[in-house]
């Protein structure tokens, strides 16, 4: 199978960067397939989770929390808000995160308390994500 350049990259660091064979991504309108000679995309990412195959036939899969996918010239580049490699998602700091936030939003029901709705809601729903995740390949 052909192969291309992906690029993964979050605020922190170059997170992986090598030639692939295939590419999913969890696209703002769905999942979507990546293969080599793609035609030129750039699309909102959501949190879900990315797999993809590198040249041994070994499979990544990531959580990731949000960015942007851009695919031109046989290069695939993930600008990532943050990702984290399956096998060292920390399930029960997961778990304490969605259920702090969780609490968060509950208690601002119940009483006049000033959050931010939107980072709260963003909040719970990494948190979620990776407990998905983590769950699936576990």
């Amino acid at each position: 199978m052909a192969a291309f350049k992906l690029s993964i990259v979050t605020p922190e660091k170059v997170f992986y960067e090598a030639e692939v064979e295939s590419l999913t991504v969890p696209g703002s309108e769905g999942y979507l397939g990546i293969l080599a000679h793609h035609a030129p995309l750039i699309t909102a990412i959501k949190p879900g989770k990315i797999e993809f195959r590198d040249t041994e036939d070994q499979i990544h899969q990531l959580a990731v929390s949000g960015g942007f996918l851009e695919v031109s010239g046989n290069l695939a580049t993930i600008l990532a808000d943050a990702a984290e490699d399956v096998d060292e998602i920390d399930i029960e700091r997961a778990r304490a995160a969605y259920e702090r936030e969780k609490n968060r939003l509950i208690s601002a029901g119940k009483e006049e308390t000033d959050i931010d709705l939107p980072t709260v809601r963003a909040a719970i729903e990494r948190a979620a994500n990776r407990i998905r995740i983590y769950e699936e390949t576990h």
